[in-house]
Parts: C-alpha cells; structure tokens; sequence
C-alpha cells in the first residue's frame, strides 16, 4: 500500500476538492498521482506556497514551506 499525504494543509488546500490521505496499490500510480497534485497546487492554488514531495518509506509526502523562507532569519516567525 502507497499512501499520499499532505503534510501541512494550507486553506487553498482545504478549500479544494483534493483529498488527503489516498492510498495505492502500486507504487507508480502513487508517485505519478502525487506529482499531478503537487504540480496543481503549484500551478492554480494562491502562490504563497511552494509545494515540494518527498518519499518517506511507502509514503509520498507533499508539504511546503512559505516564500518567505528565502529571507527568514531561521527562529520559526517566518512560517
């Protein structure tokens, strides 16, 4: 079993009709599942998010981190 998961849900995410937690039986159809949503969200949500996906064991973890993360000092205000 694959699974996707999104790690953390911004609310264009939550605003969506995309689904978290989708499970697979192959590993291909998990990954190519997981790019087509990553590169959606990339693409339509609101800009203020890049999403990136990582493998984790049998997990496809889509999360991401907020533009200002190239200027953030680093003690967490910044997310």
């Amino acid at each position: 079993m694959y699974k996707i998961v999104i790690a953390n849900q911004c609310a264009c995410f939550k605003k969506s009709n995309l689904e978290n937690n989708l499970t697979f039986e192959s590993k291909d159809e998990a990954l190519s599942k997981a790019i087509e949503m990553k590169n959606f969200m990339n693409k339509d949500f609101c800009k203020k998010h890049e999403f990136e996906l990582q493998e984790m064991f049998n997990n496809f973890v889509i999360s991401f981190y907020s533009e200002a993360r190239d200027n953030c000092c680093g003690n967490g205000c910044c997310m």
